[in-house]
């Protein structure tokens, strides 16, 4: 009866949350997201439960501080950019309109709010921001060259290019709610692939941007 009662330290480090707690943590998450894409990294965190309705008890139990959670924010659009990469990738029809879906599906989930986080004090190079960073970058890139290879997609325009152009293009003015304005964040984002497309009617100055060429920028 002895041993059916006691836990070994090992078990308990794998024990699955509660669904409520999962459900709470999931809500802080995304309610930071909408918030620092509105009003910044800096946002009060009191602020953040609030809109995710639960206590700043709650929050704290879930990110200990701020960087805690706003990493965790950055890896979720990160995760969830990388999902709408592979059911890009997944597609067997057309490659320009595969990566057309990533685009439009990127914005929505908000990647313009990595801006600011990236750059504010918390660590960079914590492992889980590396591999969701690898994912992603490395998923995106196989759906341009498949585009590029299949003569749809312009050759003069990286990964950097596109991110660039989705992040500045999904990023409401400062204080605007984040979802007041996606009828017209859709369109303007169609109006930039449709300047993506092979054969190009122009040539861009510079070369194409890397998305080391952002981290060194």
């Amino acid at each position: 009866m002895q041993a059916a009662t006691t836990a070994n330290p090992a078990a308990r480090k794998v024990t699955r949350p509660r669904a409520d707690a999962l459900r709470n943590r999931e809500r802080i998450v995304s309610a930071a997201r909408e918030m620092f894409v509105e009003h910044g990294p800096e946002v009060p965190l009191d602020e953040i439960a609030r809109r995710a309705g639960v206590g700043n008890a709650t929050l704290y139990r879930n990110f200990p501080d701020r960087d805690a959670l706003v990493r965790e924010v950055v890896c979720c659009v990160m995760d969830r950019t990388a999902l709408a990469a592979e059911q890009a990738l997944a597609e067997t029809g057309d490659a320009f309109e595969a990566l057309s879906r990533f685009v439009h599906a990127s914005a929505d989930e908000r990647i313009s709010a990595l801006c600011p986080m990236v750059s504010s004090t918390f660590d960079k190079h914590h492992p889980d921001l590396e591999a969701a960073r690898e994912r992603v970058e490395r998923l995106i890139e196989e759906v341009m060259d498949r585009a590029r290879t299949a003569g749809q997609l312009r050759p003069d325009v990286g990964v950097g290019d596109l991110m660039v152009a989705v992040a500045q293009l999904s990023r409401p003015p400062a204080g605007t709610p984040c979802f007041s304005l996606d009828r017209f964040v859709h369109r303007h984002l169609q109006l930039f692939l449709d300047g993506l497309r092979a054969p190009a009617r122009s040539v861009l100055p510079g070369t194409a941007t890397t998305l080391e060429d952002l981290r060194q920028a």
